[in-house]
């Protein structure tokens, strides 16, 4: 079981049990002082399990419970906040396989606890939690407004006239996740012609959630095949979203918020968040429109907070996972649907040509299924092995060379080390990956 700034993550029937989802559940309603919460699940089989045991653990603590059914992780943060709640948990493995699930915990405001709000939850189901007695139990209720609010918050964002106009034929694979209950609907709003792909939502992966490359090829195959002019891909929860151009090209990760960002600082300038790992290129983009680039740690809560604390304009994470202020500070699939859309529609451009506009690195991303011991190996041995080099001690280790960068560090959502590289050059960025194993992580795990 892994506790992190993405909440409380495991294996369904072995980390993670009903016990211990109750157990969780009531102390961060006691954490809340009790009053309203709101939950939702993605689609995962498992989801009607816990969903009961999220019930029986906020019931306990003395709070109310609003049932929002199946619904993405975004909608359900938008909810907590229009229904003035006192927080929200989403039972949603996210991008992880069908045995993982995971609890998200919700602040008021509508983003995931902080950190140290996490570490006294924690505190709380070490110590004896507080349970009412059987005359201050609350009631559950059902809303299933979630989604129509959410739909209404994109649209008011986007100009639904002018992408109406294009008639866009689009390809959504929602892969029998919460978004096929969201995004196709966003889509017919829009004017397009929708073909539908794994929009079943069962829970029941016809591919890994993860929006990855590797993952999207039946996407691919199925725009190429049916002459569309792009297709989009979501991960469980829909917080995240991958993408398809109309020749069928799978682009990496970080083209989602690099298009959505560029969009944005065309209108407005200003500041743009995002964390260590995300592309050079985001820099080089908002330089081209005299913004500015600050990083955080790895984590979508680490960036909404920095750009809520500094007022960004835009921002989000190099996984495909975007954050639009006038929304809310959510990671947002479908926002980011909705932005490229209107992207493509304003510029009377095809999705290749936009994407070939875009500054060009190339990354190679790895990840290792090992406990580090001693992670970062020591600074000096660091500065020994990487001389001249530039260091961000923020998020494991990041190290800025003149060819490119490395960043290895242990994920939050996994029991893995990731280790990521980008540089000019598809050969330099391997020889950074394989620099990043040999001089960082395999010194972590002998020492």
């Amino acid at each position: 079981m892994m506790i992190g700034a993405s909440g409380l993550r495991g294996i369904v029937g072995e980390d993670l049990n009903p016990e211990l989802v109750a157990k969780f559940s009531a102390a961060f309603g006691q954490f809340l002082g009790n009053g309203l919460v709101v939950v939702g699940s993605d689609t995962r089989p498992s989801n009607q399990m816990y969903r009961y045991a999220v019930f029986a653990g906020l019931l306990s603590s003395g709070c109310e419970v609003v049932d929002l059914g199946i619904c993405p992780t975004p909608s359900l943060q938008l909810m907590v906040r229009n229904l003035e709640a006192k927080g929200g948990i989403a039972i949603t493995g996210s991008h992880n396989p069908s045995e993982w699930n995971a609890l998200k915990f919700v602040r008021p405001d509508g983003l995931f606890l902080y950190p140290e709000e996490i570490r006294q939850v924690v505190r709380i189901t070490e110590s004896k939690i507080k349970r009412v007695s059987w005359d201050r139990i609350g009631k559950v209720r059902r809303d299933d407004s979630a989604i129509e609010n959410h739909l209404k918050k994109i649209l008011s964002l986007v100009d639904q006239q002018e992408i109406q106009t294009r008639h866009f034929k689009v390809v959504i694979d929602g892969c029998n996740g919460a978004g096929a209950l969201i995004t196709p609907g966003l889509l017919q709003k829009l004017g397009c012609e929708v073909i539908e792909v794994n929009c079943e939502p069962h829970g029941y992966f016809a591919h890994p959630p993860e929006p990855i490359p590797s993952n999207l090829r039946e996407l691919s195959q199925i725009v190429k095949s049916e002459g569309a002019d792009l297709g989009f891909s979501h991960d469980a929860d829909a917080d995240r979203v991958g993408l398809v151009t109309e020749k069928g090209d799978i682009l990496p990760e970080d083209y989602v918020l690099l298009l959505v960002a560029k969009f944005v600082l065309s209108k407005r300038k200003g500041l743009v968040v995002t964390n260590l790992s995300t592309t050079q290129a985001l820099d080089d983009l908002a330089a081209d429109f005299d913004s500015r680039v600050r990083r955080t740690k790895v984590g979508d809560i680490y960036v909404a907070r920095c750009m809520r604390k500094e007022k960004a304009v835009i921002g989000g994470e190099g996984n495909g996972g975007v954050i639009v202020p006038e929304v809310h500070y959510a990671r947002d699939g479908i926002a980011a649907v909705a932005l490229i859309l209107n992207y493509l529609s304003e510029t009377g451009s095809s999705l290749s040509l936009l994407a070939r506009s875009l500054p060009r690195y190339y990354m190679v991303k790895r990840k290792v299924k090992v406990t580090p011991g001693r992670f970062p190996p020591p600074r000096e041995y660091l500065k020994e092995q990487f001389r001249g080099a530039r260091f961000s001690f923020l998020d494991g280790v990041k190290i800025i060379l003149k060819e490119g960068w490395i960043h290895v560090r242990p994920s939050g959502t996994e029991p893995v080390v990731r280790i990521i590289s980008e540089a000019r050059t598809r050969e330099e960025a391997e020889s950074l990956s394989r620099m990043g194993m040999e001089k960082v992580l395999k010194v972590s795990l002998e020492n």
